[in-house]
């Protein structure tokens, strides 16, 4: 076979089911197999988008998202969705074409060392200089990818590569010296916490991706309900434990519920499961939950121990460790801490100013939730819209919330959408997008169209980068230095040029009605244009350097 055929008839013993990407002349010949339709191809409008279109589409199904671009500038526009998921450890594997071999070294027409640029942001990757290594190579990035910690692998496919022929034998299994990730948790630490919880007065569970990326969030609900901890998620762990279950406490954090964040503080043991001790959840790291021992179980030694300074590591696969921890683990008495727990729950619940007419994102998000029974997958922007999502929009599953959570990508959401409509063909996909946000990747509206992708794009159109704008209202005396987005495009009018549909909302009224003609609608993408409240904030907000329990904010 020749290289090109080679890697089409990998990628079908792989079961890729979809490939995003877009074309050129390095590639002409892996096109030409394409051409025989027996993979589904998305071509998109710009390369960045099918990254992040292969990156939605393996966090809403749990498998290997598959993306393709031609050399240079093609590859280099691919690296903001490379790093979007190597920081949020998703599994897709991005094959870049390169000049031909006789060629790299010598700036030839659009020529870029990719494998050094992405070097810092895949998980492993790879320049193919011969036919012969390349099913090994493929097999080997399809293992990386989705093993130990996932995350992005790139293989980088010279011209005069794929034009060579070799004898094809794919491995039917890799067994790599060097990459040998631990699976199971070490008995005698899972024996140390399961004593610690036992006689632990006032325990969180503090749950993050990782219980979502190894299917753990049955067993990590069936832990919180034999002992009655309180779970709190990060962003990227929303949906790995019902967001209305009783024992739910949100998402802790900047922009977390006070009441997370005041457990957190008052715990006297942490067991963060699948969760790296981010800035944005901890606060201030000198101040964060100072009378709590913490047990942290991470399949990523690296991780344990980075940022805060943990009691009892367990290193293995989430899903394995919670398994063999809660047959050892019994009901906990924790009347006294679920009193404080109920009463801060009452005191400062998560919301907004009601009693008007006037339009608010957050009653946007509601209604959504609501009419969506809370079934959709949702995937967000980057900004204020992303944490007003995650806020209102309780999730009760794991892969139903997807955005850009330690690379806080702007025109993450839609492209994701589109990836996860692809792989839940099934489900209502709803991007929370803002104006600033949506406009990064606008151009993949046609690939909606085209296609027949019925995604669902909710614009809180504020007029400016809400976000920023928000910080510079309460930390730099409103001056708003470039925020403003002014009037802005007409998203309707732009959503009937690329042949979407366009519905647009200035009343509170109307946003019911919109949203069920959206939810109606299966064959086109919809965008409807909400005009809501400029001056509206996220609350509650942790500003920079302070400790989780230094909550500003209350309602907008």
């Amino acid at each position: 076979m020749t290289g090109a055929e080679i890697v089409v008839e990998a990628l079908k013993k792989e079961k890729v089911e979809v490939i995003f990407g877009i074309l050129g002349g390095v590639l002409l010949p892996l096109f030409d197999v394409l051409y025989k339709k027996e993979i589904k191809f998305i071509l998109t409008r710009h390369e960045q988008a099918a990254a992040h279109m292969a990156d939605g589409y393996a966090r809403a199904t749990g498998k290997v998202g598959v993306c393709l671009a031609t050399s240079g500038p093609g590859a280099t526009n691919l690296v903001t969705g490379i790093a979007t998921a190597y920081m949020d450890s998703i599994p897709i594997v991005a094959i870049t074409g390169q000049v031909a071999t006789p060629l790299i070294g010598n700036d030839a027409f659009q020529e870029a060392d990719t494998t050094g640029i992405t070097r810092p942001i895949t998980k492993y990757n790879y320049l193919v200089k011969d036919v012969k290594d390349l099913a090994r190579t493929i097999k080997e990035a399809f293992y990386l990818a989705s093993s130990g910690r996932p995350g992005p692998v790139l293989i980088d496919l010279p011209k005069d590569v794929q034009m060579k022929e070799t004898k094809y034998h794919y491995p039917e299994a890799i067994n790599m010296r060097t990459y040998r990730p631990t699976l199971s948790g070490h008995p005698l630490q899972i024996e140390k916490a399961a004593a610690l919880i036992e006689n632990s007065k006032r325990p969180v569970i503090y749950a993050g991706g990782g219980v979502i990326l190894s299917g753990a969030s049955s067993q990590l609900r069936k832990l919180a309900e034999i002992t009655n901890i309180p779970v709190t998620m990060t962003l990227l762990g929303l949906g790995g434990f019902p967001g209305e279950h009783s024992l739910s406490l949100g998402m802790l954090g900047m922009h977390g519920t006070r009441y997370a964040n005041y457990a957190v503080m008052e715990s006297d043991l942490i067991i963060a499961i699948g969760a790296r001790f981010d800035d944005r959840v901890t606060g201030k790291i000198e101040t964060f939950a100072p009378n709590a021992k913490i047990i942290h179980i991470d399949i990523d030694p690296s991780a344990i121990s980075k940022n805060v300074k943990v009691d009892v590591p367990i290193v293995g696969d989430a899903r394995n460790i919670l398994e063999e921890l809660i047959k050892k683990v019994k009901p906990l008495s924790l009347e006294g801490w679920h009193k404080k727990i109920n009463g801060w729950k009452m005191k400062y619940p998560v919301t907004y100013k009601k009693d008007d007419d006037k339009l608010r994102p957050q009653y946007v998000i509601e209604q959504i939730y609501q009419l969506t029974k809370g079934e959709a997958i949702i995937t967000t922007e980057v900004g204020q819209n992303q944490m007003w999502a995650a806020q209102f929009y309780k999730c009760s599953k794991p892969r139903t919330f997807l955005t850009s959570g330690g690379l806080g990508t702007m025109g993450y959401g839609f492209p994701a959408a589109i990836g996860a409509q692809l792989g839940c063909p099934g489900k209502i996909i709803f991007d929370i997008a803002g104006d600033g946000s949506f406009q990064m990747n606008i151009q993949e509206l046609t690939t909606a169209v085209l296609n027949h992708i019925p995604v669902k794009i909710a614009v809180l159109n504020n007029g400016c980068l809400g976000m920023v704008r928000q910080w510079q209202e309460l930390f730099y005396g409103k001056r708003y230095s470039y925020t403003s987005l002014g009037e802005g495009p007409d998203f309707v009018k732009v959503a009937e040029a690329f042949g979407a549909r366009g519905i647009r909302v200035n009343k509170k009224s109307e946003v019911k009605k919109a949203i069920e003609e959206a939810i109606a609608e299966k064959k086109l993408p919809t965008v409807i244009d909400f005009h809501v409240e400029p001056g509206e904030n996220v609350f509650p907000m942790v500003p920079a350097g302070a400790g989780l329990n230094q909550m500003i904010g209350g309602l907008a």
